[in-house]
């Protein structure tokens, strides 16, 4: 074999690793046991195999005795999982919108009232909200919401958000997001019609309040969108090209 067909060879193996590497996830006890519990309902267990609970907590590390702020719950596929993974030593505050938009419940989802979920507790998403408990959270998580803050009609301050979410993590905390990916360079000028985010634009400007990006994840990926579509078009829907990212707030 020439020399260069070698190194073309070794370099395509060394990619293949990578990804193979990063498919096999270890998922924790903990956040194993979240996703099996039988206090999961129907409609989110069905959704299971597209979204990959068990490798997008363990990417998180979402752990045990953490106190997580979810921004955005919706139907609480996500909250009655880290309900799960946190354990009765830990809480995960839902902070529910007060505007939102068609993907942006204002509804509470009545988990903070169901009972096998004790540890879950519900608050307006706001700057009270917000200031009260500074310093107080290990983990925000937030997914396929973020781009929501940009649309035109809720007419927030997203950097201002981002200043509060950073305020409210203890040093060292997390800010996890998952959101539907928009064509590079778009920024979001496409936020308002197709309910996605370019991801670039999204690092920079959570990076701008202080917060370093730490890890991201190919898990949701999907080469298949070309991101033409909207979120809500049956097409894709369920198998949009998602990006997984974390940042920290430095120590």
């Amino acid at each position: 074999m020439k020399a260069s067909h070698f190194a073309a060879a070794a370099a395509i193996a060394l990619v293949g690793g990578v990804f193979a590497a990063q498919a096999a996830v270890a998922i924790p006890p903990n956040i194993a046991a979240a996703v099996a519990s039988a206090n999961r309902p129907d409609k989110d267990t069905a959704r299971d195999a597209a979204r990959k609970p068990g490798e997008v907590l363990a990417f998180a590390r979402v752990k045990p005795g953490e106190q997580v702020l979810e921004l955005v719950p919706g139907g609480g596929y996500f909250t009655r999982l880290l309900s799960g993974a946190v354990g009765a030593s830990g809480h995960v505050t839902e902070a529910v919108p007060l505007i939102g938009g068609a993907d942006m419940s204002k509804a509470s989802n009545g988990v903070a009232a169901d009972p096998h979920f004790t540890n879950v507790s519900e608050e307006p998403l706001s700057p009270d909200t917000l200031a009260k408990g500074a310093g107080l959270y290990d983990l925000i998580w937030t997914s396929q919401n973020y781009h929501d803050l940009h649309l035109t009609q809720l007419k927030l301050d997203v950097v201002g958000l981002d200043k509060q979410f950073y305020a409210a993590l203890k040093p060292g905390g997390e800010f996890f997001i998952e959101d539907h990916a928009a064509k590079p360079g778009t920024g979001i000028s496409t936020t308002d019609q197709m309910h996605r985010i370019d991801e670039d634009f999204l690092k920079k400007e959570v990076e701008s309040v202080g917060f370093k990006l730490v890890r991201e994840s190919n898990i949701l990926r999907n080469p298949a969108d070309d991101h033409s579509l909207k979120v809500f078009d049956p097409a894709i829907r369920g198998h949009t090209d998602q990006f997984l990212l974390v940042f920290k707030k430095p120590s």
